[in-house]
């Protein structure tokens, strides 16, 4: 009894719809039309493991030959000596003070020339290998494209596409074409799929940052598929896809070592990111969520709802798009500088023993911006 109470609290027709509708209005008949239904969000949940098993596949036989091809290295650093007292040492803090150094000294015996050494291969053991992120940059770059390029032959006919107003006419009642469906269905299993596939990638410092953004993604698309916001959504997806695949572009030329080829897809990244994230997103989907909605459907709570987390996406665009603009100055400002991904030091792509001979140690870096869906 208690389940069922909250059960139907949970699917309140005056919180999900609009006045005058109830959920008997979105069953699916023997007419030809389909509504989204909460049933179909467990397809996505196996799918993640078929993209998974996609991905595995096309870094193994497509992106890892052509690394090869381009002269990135497969090989692992190599493993230092276990020494327990560095090793100790090591799990406190992998950059030792001074005094850590001279402390250790006299337990090992060792110079302090060896024990700055133990620590450095030490470090660039637990570094991922080049071949790793260039792989990884590789699917997304794969995906992200081939999704965008299918999400624009899929709404390329669809009258909201063009005209935002109609996401809102006949609402709820909008049926869903099969190409929407599985744009919809792709795109959820694809974070899924990020949900464990990031315990396996290259880790950075905004590891928990970006799990939580992935989980917050899949609660958003759930909730615009129960609601049937889903025309509202497909809006949001395209907008976002549209700027993904240009940042992983540019990864990608860094790593083969095109550093001109880099700068120029990142330039074109910051650009495409300004144009769909902060000019059509809030002028096309707010707009229309704020004020179309109303005018057309009516003013209820889940709308609310929604438009409360697109502002918060509007929050985020707007302060990673500060970052791109801070790097994109810097490389502009000064002669020589790179533009890398450092969202942790596992990005680093000169060895700290190189940087301390050449002077590039003090190198500026660029923050990745990961897309937010």
């Amino acid at each position: 009894m208690a389940l069922r109470s909250v059960y139907e609290t949970f699917w309140s027709e005056w919180f999900w719809l609009p006045a005058n509708v109830t959920w008997k209005d979105l069953e699916n008949k023997d007419d030809g039309l389909y509504y989204p239904q909460t049933k179909d969000l467990y397809i996505p949940l196996v799918l993640a493991f078929i993209i998974f098993a996609i991905r595995k596949c096309f870094e193994s036989f497509i992106a890892k030959p052509i690394g090869l091809y381009f002269g990135i290295k497969d090989g692992r650093p190599k493993t230092v000596q276990p020494i327990s007292a560095l090793e100790n040492s090591y799990r406190i803090k992998k950059f030792p003070s001074e005094d850590t150094v001279k402390g250790l000294e006299k337990q090992t015996d060792m110079t302090e020339r060896e024990i700055q050494r133990w620590f450095r291969m030490r470090r660039n053991q637990e570094r991922p290998s080049q071949m790793k992120r260039f792989t990884e940059a590789s699917w997304r770059f794969f995906f992200y494209f081939n999704i965008f390029v299918y999400g624009v032959a899929v709404l390329w006919d669809k009258p909201w596409f063009a005209e935002s107003i109609q996401c809102w006419v006949g609402y709820p009642q909008h049926d869903l074409s099969p190409g929407v469906f599985w744009y919809y269905m792709i795109e959820i299993s694809f974070y899924w799929s990020l949900m464990f596939s990031q315990f396996m990638d290259v880790k950075r410092k905004d590891f928990w940052e970006m799990f939580t953004h992935h989980c917050a993604t899949i609660c958003l698309l759930t909730f615009s598929w129960c609601g049937n916001f889903v025309r509202v959504g497909t809006l949001v997806l395209c907008i976002h896809d549209a700027v993904d695949y240009w940042l992983e572009a540019a990864k990608m030329a860094k790593y083969i070592k095109a550093q001109r080829l880099c700068d120029v897809l990142f330039a074109i990244f910051g650009i495409v990111w300004f144009i769909t994230r902060l000019v059509l997103y809030p002028t096309k989907v707010m707009w229309s969520t704020y004020f179309e909605c109303k005018q057309i459907v009516g003013p209820f709570p889940s709308c609310y709802f929604l438009n409360c987390v697109l502002v918060v996406l509007l929050i985020l665009h707007a302060y990673w798009f500060s970052l791109i603009v801070t790097v994109a100055y810097t490389v502009l400002s000064k002669q020589g500088e790179e533009v890398t991904d450092i969202r942790s030091s596992d990005e680093e792509e000169v060895s700290e023993e190189d940087s301390s001979r050449n002077g590039s140690g003090d190198r500026k870096h660029l923050n990745h911006v990961n897309n937010s869906k």
